[in-house]
């Protein structure tokens, strides 16, 4: 019973993949903006967010985040009032996620796997604000598969410095520096706190290269 219970499972996953896959091909260009789902709102980080995911549309950026509350809200609702899709990626939990209701996209997961793969698939860049241990989740997936060639460099930024001050420390002064990563790693991050710089070092990196993905980088991402 056990064995066939599995097996129908992976036919669940294939399916998982091929819908989320089919509904977000249109959605090109895209940034993806990562949080925690424990901000309230009003507060610095949400109005933060909801500021960078509103020029990010305004600049023809759709906005994808993980469809929850906090960060996640901000995220679509900056892009739902701005003129770009604002895309939720939304999981269920046993708690603390509920979909937020700034979607134009929404997209409901039952395994975090499959949903990270489309964080990372039709994303042109990563902003990565203040979270927790999702949050760091999401972070070292994209830095792991960048510094390992299973995806093309994209733009990986993490905003409000002091909050990721203790992190960048340790990956430069204990990571680096005992050899765990190769100092050129560390230029896979940039650290920006100014809503309108964000924008511009996306478009800064894409100035000598293609916004959307090559045929080639298209083949690399079949293999995530």
């Amino acid at each position: 019973m056990l064995s066939a219970r599995e097996s129908w499972r992976m036919f669940e996953i294939m399916a998982e993949f091929v819908e989320a896959t089919e509904r977000l091909a249109p959605i090109r260009p895209a940034v993806t903006i990562f949080g925690s789902a424990r901000v309230e709102p009003g507060s610095h980080y949400y109005q933060l967010t909801e500021t960078i995911a509103h020029k990010l549309s305004n600049a023809g950026f759709a906005v994808i985040s993980g469809g929850g509350p906090g960060i996640m809200e901000a995220a679509n609702k900056g892009a739902f009032n701005g003129k770009s899709p604002s895309v939720g990626l939304n999981i269920q939990l046993p708690h603390e996620q509920h979909t937020n209701a700034y979607q134009d996209v929404s997209q409901t997961f039952r395994h975090f796997f499959a949903r990270k793969v489309m964080f990372v698939k039709f994303a042109s860049a990563y902003v990565i604000m203040p979270g927790g241990f999702g949050t760091l989740d999401e972070l070292m997936e994209v830095l792991t598969l960048v510094q390992t060639g299973k995806i093309r460099q994209i733009p990986i930024i993490l905003v409000h410095g002091p909050f990721w001050s203790g992190l960048l420390d340790w990956i430069e002064n204990t990571m680096a520096a005992e050899g765990m990563i190769s100092q050129e790693d560390l230029d896979l991050l940039q650290v920006i706190d100014d809503p309108d710089e964000v924008v511009e070092a996306i478009f800064r990196h894409y100035e000598t290269c293609c916004l959307t993905p090559t045929p080639h980088d298209r083949e690399i991402l079949l293999s995530l």
